[in-house]
């Protein structure tokens, strides 16, 4: 569906006023809130705190308190409200206690609900009108444990024979049904710090405007009027001046108690939270975003786990993120970000996403985008360009299964960066972009991840692969990891410095390249230099790439935020194939990240020895990745190597690493011969059948023009968005 503007959904939320009912109390303040008229509503399981929060958040804001314990249900009852519950039982008190809050009229108060209300339909729509409702989110063995200290020991619903535990988290759906916000609460946590979290959250969910977004390439200080949020950066993918955009303010920063409450949740549950904390509320709601996120890490991940964490030897261990329906770590992001566009596209146009890959990007992006709604689907076209030699075989069978609906996959007779590149020149010519919007109502976008929303979910796995470390007793929270990335345009070891901004102890973040290195040679030395520098192709194809368009996000952070810089280096770059960065900014670049590169021969070394000492098989990316943590770690902290693609995608490359004879020709017999292979990891099954239904399709092959890539990508919006029903 499409999203009102920020504007439109700011001027909907103020308008919200509160209608007084005939016959019923109300509370009306005199004083400004956060939210003017409007209420703040805390909501939580019984023993949260609501009410001792309330009355301090109340007190510091200088607003009436209202409990609907004491002030709404007993005033209406006449009755203690454990009077009435063990007067008329469970079921019909839900029924009373909804019935009572559906006459409540309140206006600029704090209001603590309670622990049952939200399990009250028609109630929580009532509320829901007269304020902001914000959760206080409280691990439930503190919970537990309060409730004991109070000797309370059977709350409203609680059924003999269930244990409080159970019906804590049978409750959590209602909860986040009916959330505006969410406070994460850490162990321990007193109300005082509660109630100072409180306010935040509600002083944040008014102040949309200070969670916008940047170009690299923009002087954020500027006195420009336009601000640009999550929504329109979704939309947009690139920068009108060609920069990246990046939030205007950083990351949140998540203390040490608020990450261990993750550390026991499952991944749906962890990428909710920290998603909710970088995606302002009124871009997308929590509740929807809650339905996204649900959508994204669920059957369609082979492993329940989503990105489980393997011990693979010594003080090594694996992040394995190639579970999700096409095997490669872009799922990860690329099954929740067309849910985020088609969300965020403003409904009188049609999107075309332009998608450049070296392999895994472009079956990830169809496989997304292909499990939208039919609606979404009728105003949203996908077209990939891969180089036609750059590709595995399989990763091109992958491409060529989506041809149904507005998808299409064309090869080119060129390398990955000359995809990359003509994609970029499409989105920077005015007349082109002007001209397909006003002949076709048609407006370009990009799912690479140069798309914010492609990056930001990314930063998800790498915090989870660390709080699982804490779980499973590898290490405690705050002892230091490394992690080793196999990666060529930098946006997977960019969501790695992003985990880390936001708290995770990553102490250093390892590049590993193959042997077109050239993120290893920038990082050794502050020159880039892509001059007379010819792109090779390897066992690695995913990371051949010489042109590393998340460079320009990192150089943007160690250089604190310097666009102009930027701008200059980049700029050059594009005219001159070449820019070398101040030394100091080199020096902290050193600080940030390491670098280093591995052979063709030694990647396949790697996969043979990991192999014949742990059975394990590694694909050709995390290969790279093991043996640049071989040379560069130093053994004091454990090292987490990012496995980015199943071992199935590479199979050719896997056979001779393992010196494997009589390879069949079809690629579905070579997963059965080499997943035979394997003691593990197992066989990707949705890979397996996506083969078996393709079989061998024919395709568009392009030659390396400019020209002949604008041709395909119109006829690509004739075909799509012309069609005569």
């Amino acid at each position: 569906m499409g999203l009102l503007n920020a504007s439109q959904l700011a001027l909907r939320v103020v308008r919200c006023y509160l209608r007084p009912f005939p016959n019923s109390k109300s509370w009306l303040s005199t004083k400004a809130s956060l939210l003017g008229d409007r209420n703040i509503l805390l909501m939580g399981p019984p023993g949260a705190g609501k009410t001792t929060v309330g009355r301090i958040v109340a007190h510091k804001l200088g607003l009436p308190v209202i409990d609907v314990d004491d002030n709404v249900l007993e005033t209406t009852w006449k009755m203690p409200v454990a009077a009435k519950l063990a007067a008329i039982g469970g079921e019909r008190f839900l029924e009373e206690e909804g019935q009572a809050l559906c006459n409540f009229s309140a206006s600029g108060c704090v209001v603590s609900l309670t622990g049952s209300n939200p399990l009250h339909a028609e109630a929580m729509q009532h509320l829901k009108q007269t304020g902001l409702v914000v959760y206080l989110d409280v691990h439930s063995e503190d919970i537990i444990q309060r409730l004991t200290r109070m000797k309370v020991n059977r709350i409203v619903g609680q059924e003999a024979g269930v244990s409080m535990k159970d019906i804590l988290q049978y409750r959590k759906q209602f909860y986040e049904k009916w959330l505006d916000v969410r406070v994460l609460c850490g162990t321990g946590d007193t109300v005082e710090e509660v109630a100072e979290k409180v306010l935040k959250a509600v002083e944040r969910y008014q102040n949309h405007a200070g969670e916008t977004y940047v170009s690299t390439r923009s002087d954020s200080r500027g006195s420009s009027n336009q601000k640009t949020y999550f929504s329109d950066v979704v939309v947009e993918g690139l920068a009108t001046d060609g920069g990246l955009y990046v939030p205007k303010n950083g990351f949140p920063k998540m203390d040490a108690r608020e990450w261990l409450r993750l550390a026991d949740m499952s991944y749906p549950e962890r990428a909710l939270v920290l998603l909710e904390k970088c995606i302002h509320p009124l871009d997308v709601s929590a509740v929807d975003l809650r339905e996204m996120v649900f959508k994204a890490y669920g059957s369609n991940f082979s492993s329940e786990a989503v990105a489980p964490v393997k011990h693979l030897m010594h003080n090594q261990y694996v992040l394995e993120l190639f579970h999700g329906p096409t095997a490669s770590f872009k799922d990860l992001a690329l099954q929740l970000m067309p849910q985020l566009f088609a969300y965020c596209l403003p409904s009188m146009c049609n999107y075309l996403i332009l998608v450049a890959t070296s392999g895994d990007t472009g079956s990830a992006v169809l496989s997304g985008f292909s499990r939208l709604s039919s609606t979404d689907r009728q105003r949203t076209g996908v077209l990939v360009f891969f180089p036609e030699e750059g590709v595995s075989d399989i990763q091109k069978l992958q491409m060529m299964s989506y041809k149904e609906g507005n998808a299409r996959a064309v090869s080119v007779l060129s390398d990955f960066d000359f995809c990359q590149r003509s994609i970029k020149r499409m989105f920077g010519e005015s007349g082109l972009t002007g001209y397909l919007a006003v002949e076709y109502g048609t407006v370009l976008s990009t799912a690479n991840s140069i798309n914010w929303a492609r990056l930001l979910p990314q930063v998800v796995y790498h915090s989870s692969a660390y709080l699982n470390l804490c779980r499973d007793g590898v290490i405690t929270f705050g002892e230091p990891i490394d992690v080793c990335i196999p990666t060529g345009n930098f946006g997977n070891a960019m969501s790695a410095v992003y985990a880390k901004q936001m708290g995770i102890p990553i102490r250093k973040v390892i590049c590993a390249s193959n042997h077109n290195r050239i993120i290893t040679d920038f990082i050794s030395t502050g020159e880039y230099d892509l001059r007379g520098r010819p792109l090779i192709l390897s066992h690695s194809p995913a990371i051949d790439i010489l042109k590393s368009s998340n460079l320009e996000r990192f150089i943007y952070h160690v250089s604190e935020g310097d666009s102009r810089l930027v701008k200059d280096l980049f700029t050059c770059l594009d005219k001159q194939q070449h820019f070398q960065v101040p030394e100091p900014l080199l020096s902290r670049i050193q600080q940030e990240v390491q670098a280093g590169w591995c052979s063709e021969d030694d990647c396949l070394a790697s996969i043979q020895s990991v192999h014949t000492q742990t059975g394990y098989v590694m694909d050709t990316h995390t290969a790279v990745a093991k043996v640049v943590a071989d040379r560069l770690q130093d053994d004091s902290c454990p090292v987490v190597l990012c496995s980015t693609a199943h071992y199935g995608k590479f199979a050719p490359a896997v056979f001779k690493a393992l010196q494997i004879q009589n390879i069949p020709e079809d690629p579905v017999e070579q997963l059965k011969k080499v997943g035979s292979t394997a003691s593990r990891p197992e066989i990707h099954r949705d890979m397996m059948a996506c083969l078996e239904e393709s079989g061998r399709r024919g395709h568009t092959v392009c030659q390396a023009d400019y020209g002949v890539l604008v041709e395909e990508m119109e006829n690509m919006i004739q075909d799509s968005f012309l069609k005569v029903v």
